[in-house]
């Protein structure tokens, strides 16, 4: 659903967060919406982040853009403390190239009640471009 009818809107962008329940499911949903027409996908935080700055993909270089993601409560539970820390889990098992001592003390943190859950970190992904507006539903 995009709306391009002036140069005073915003392009609105809907990630439906009935369409996934995983991290591999919200890569997926962020693909068919902001890559189609293209074979490039989402597949890493640093990736969406990427995709975010625009110039490929529906996201033209700092055009202004509202992201609304519908069902966000759902996600909020999706991709909460148990995913997350099964997520920090992985990356140590598999080792290399990740930093093994940071992971670990971001799975700490989170455990402790202080470190972010993959939705709030997807969050201050989207936040952190000052061209998208973001509206959780």
């Amino acid at each position: 659903m995009l709306n391009t009818s002036n140069k005073n809107t915003r392009k609105m962008i809907v990630i439906h967060g009935g369409h996934f329940s995983s991290l591999d499911g919200f890569y997926e949903e962020v693909s068919n919406v902001l890559m189609k027409d293209t074979d490039w996908k989402v597949g890493t935080l640093d990736g969406f982040d990427d995709i975010l700055y625009g110039g490929f993909g529906v996201i033209e270089n700092k055009e202004e853009i509202k992201i609304c993601w519908k069902e966000s409560r759902k996600s909020i539970g999706d991709l909460g403390l148990q995913a997350t820390q099964e997520f920090y889990k992985n990356k140590i098992k598999q080792g290399k190239p990740f930093n093994i001592e940071l992971i670990q003390q971001k799975l700490n943190d989170l455990t402790e009640g202080k470190g972010q859950t993959l939705f709030e970190i997807l969050v201050e992904i989207i936040e952190s471009h000052k061209n998208i507006t973001l509206t959780l539903d």
